[in-house]
């Protein structure tokens, strides 16, 4: 019995015996017959006797393992000679940050004499990093049209760096060092609050905060010379362009500066031509930039009782339409986003037609200067290609010119009319012309500011002699140079256009004095005799003169 006993146990033993192979993950058989070699799997036999296929299995998992780890000392002996390599590398990159440095050094010269400041075109966009996503927009616009478009536009960033990158970093929490004495004596000294005006005006100043950053761009603008022209200029003009980010308040401001390479006289009456603050008004139509053009501002104002940005003008810049536009920012009225970012796309497509209408203006105001310094010396100068326009003597002449504000005009008997119909706002420039010949004279009161935009005559107030003149004859006259004002521009860009409406006035003044009947009665000769040829010298119930002139025919007839 006990030798039975002793059978059974060893025999148990035997059958739950757990062989070390079972441990492996053996591939399966279907694998191991497609992929091992004949002479390990044996499929003759294999096939038919378990033991002999786990056998060629653990034969075939043998192999696969020292090819494995003859690839894996492959591997480790190429890792150490990619290490190796890598620090190389390393040490030789290390050495060479000192050399470019040097070269970049000795390199300044030569990027200052071929203009080519790549040192300090890498500065700059360093320093783009940290400027708030409207002015990062306006940077990189300006400067892709700049080098696509315009060699002679500058931009830069100006301000303080070290500040723009204390606000991207996150407040840390402040620790307190002081002893427990100060803070016994900090809570028994009483202090006064700060009165409520003065939480106003800290709650003003943080609302109208400016980001320590700002674009600036500098547009060149050189004079034309046109050929045979009395007031042809040449000189270069900066108009230098300064772009503020409002932060708290999402908005772009601008300011601008214009200077002169060489120096040059300014006309009284061409004192408020080139102000910043009239240079910039109006670009399009309607942007005074007087208004904050992001409706949510409004509700920010109301809490800290700023009735209209206009008042802050001064010190942070005009909100123009058209500098959001050029930094990325759309505020739709009708449907209000929030919150607004900037688009690149959007300041690329208004950039262009921007910069073009800057220097169109620049040009323009320019013209004028020099125009009416002429004026004032009482010069009407007429370029040759102009001359056809007018006949060849002309006796009436300007003897005055000079500039009027805004209010003056308000109090002029005869312009209420025009400012209510909207034709006369604060933000055009007005003078004063009289044009005389013997003892008629002709006061002329008109609107200005572009040379390529005809100047309009709002009112022929003016008296002839002892005769006033009637309504209709103001009115033909008012008409030649208002509405006729298309065959006086000239040559392109038309900047001759105000000189050639103010001499079509001296001739319309000759040949209404001209063709006027006069008092026979009066012994001596006329004091306006007719030296023009007209077809017929009256036209019409309202008695019209004949103000069309004919080239080259040289006569005068009814339109």
């Amino acid at each position: 019995l006990y030798e039975v006993m002793h059978l059974q146990k060893e025999i148990t033993k035997c059958l739950e015996f757990k062989s070390k192979h079972e441990e492996i993950e053996l591939v399966s058989v279907e694998e191991f017959y497609k992929e091992a070699p004949p002479e390990i799997s044996k499929s003759d036999f294999t096939l038919s006797d378990p033991h002999e296929q786990t056998l060629s299995r653990l034969d075939w998992e043998l192999e696969q393992r020292k090819r494995l780890a003859e690839k894996y000392e492959e591997s480790l002996a190429n890792k150490e000679k990619i290490l190796k390599e890598i620090e190389v590398k390393k040490e030789y990159l290390s050495n060479l940050q000192p050399r470019l440095n040097s070269i970049m050094q000795a390199s300044l010269p030569v990027q200052e004499y071929f203009a080519m400041p790549f040192d300090q075109v890498h500065k700059q966009y360093e320093i783009a990093r940290h400027l708030p996503p409207p002015l990062y927009v306006l940077f990189v616009q300006a400067s892709a049209y700049g080098q696509a478009c315009d060699k002679k536009l500058a931009v830069a960033i100006e301000g303080n760096v070290e500040e723009a990158k204390a606000l991207c970093k996150p407040p840390e929490d402040s620790q307190d060092d002081e002893s427990d004495s100060d803070v016994e004596e900090e809570q028994t000294t009483k202090r006064r609050r700060p009165t409520l005006g003065v939480q106003l005006d800290d709650k003003r100043k943080e609302m109208l905060k400016r980001h320590p950053l700002s674009v600036t761009i500098n547009l060149k603008c050189k004079g034309r010379k046109i050929k045979g022209f009395f007031w042809s200029f040449i000189a270069t003009f900066l108009l230098l362009l300064t772009f503020y980010y409002l932060m708290n308040l999402n908005v772009l401001t601008v300011k601008a500066k214009m200077t002169a390479a060489t120096e040059m006289t300014v006309p009284i009456s061409a004192g408020d031509l080139l102000c910043p603050d009239s240079l910039l008004s109006c670009l399009y139509p309607g942007d005074h930039g007087k208004r904050t053009p992001n409706p949510a501002n409004q509700f920010q104002f109301d809490k800290v009782g700023i009735l209209t940005l206009n008042d802050y003008v001064p010190e942070l810049g005009h909100p123009y339409v058209w500098v959001q536009k050029l930094g990325g920012l759309h505020f739709p009225k009708d449907q209000p986003q929030t919150p607004v970012v900037a688009d690149n796309s959007l300041s690329a497509s208004h950039m262009e037609r921007t910069m073009k209408l800057l220097k169109t203006r620049l040009e323009s105001r320019l013209a004028l200067h020099k125009q009416y310094a002429s004026l004032e010396h009482g010069i009407l100068p007429v370029s040759p290609e102009s001359q056809h326009l007018f006949p060849v003597k002309i006796v009436s002449h300007l003897v005055k010119w000079t500039s009027i504000t805004y209010e003056d005009y308000l109090e002029l008997p005869y312009t209420k009319d025009m400012v209510e119909s909207g034709l006369a706002e604060d933000t055009h420039l007005y003078y004063l012309a009289l044009i005389e010949r013997g003892t008629a004279h002709l006061p002329v009161l008109l609107r200005g500011g572009r040379a390529e935009i005809p100047s309009v005559f709002y009112r022929i107030a003016g008296w002839l002699g002892e005769n006033d003149l009637s309504f209709f004859f103001k009115q033909a006259m008012e008409s030649e140079v208002n509405v006729c004002y298309k065959e006086l521009s000239g040559p392109k860009p038309g900047y001759q256009l105000l000189t050639n409406q103010l001499q079509r006035l001296c001739v319309v003044l000759d040949v209404y004095l001209e063709t006027e009947t006069h008092d026979n009665s009066v012994e001596g000769p006329k004091e306006f005799p007719q030296e023009k040829m007209c077809l017929r010298l009256a036209r019409g119930p309202s008695r019209l003169k004949p103000f069309k002139y004919n080239y080259p025919q040289g006569f005068f007839s009814h339109r």
